[in-house]
């Protein structure tokens, strides 16, 4: 049985059974697949040369980021295209960021893909447990 389908099968199962789930719901991505935050934090490493978890760098801070409005970190610089995007961040809008941020908004400062879906899952699992 395919991964996503066992743990959704497992969910369904313990939630019908009225069994409390004392693990943290995983992140899916837009591609359904399961993000390891662990490897997510290693992945996360290479975003450092733009981006720093506490404070504002060349790119904005990401504590805090999974459900927050793009463009509404004080204190930092966006462009005017990102600023207007209406865009929230939540999983499936970071999926299709990190898969081409400037497709998705065009006229935004960051130019980044990241084509790995598993590694994009991973760096979003991750960025989704810095509150």
């Amino acid at each position: 049985m395919h991964r996503n389908t066992l743990l959704g099968y497992l969910v369904t199962c313990a939630l019908a059974a009225n069994i409390p789930l004392a693990c943290a719901t995983p992140t899916a991505t837009e591609s359904n697949l399961i993000g390891d935050p662990g490897r997510g934090k290693n992945l996360y490493q290479g975003c450092q040369a733009c981006h720093s978890i506490e404070d504002n760098d060349l790119g904005p801070k990401h504590r805090g980021v999974v459900g927050r409005h793009a463009g509404s970190v004080e204190d930092y610089n966006y462009s005017q295209a990102l600023k207007n995007s209406g865009l929230t961040w939540d999983a499936a809008t970071l999926d299709r960021w990190l898969t081409n941020s400037s497709a998705l908004v065009p006229g935004t400062k960051m130019y980044f893909q990241l084509d790995d879906p598993q590694a994009r899952a991973d760096i979003i699992a991750y960025l989704g447990q810095l509150k």
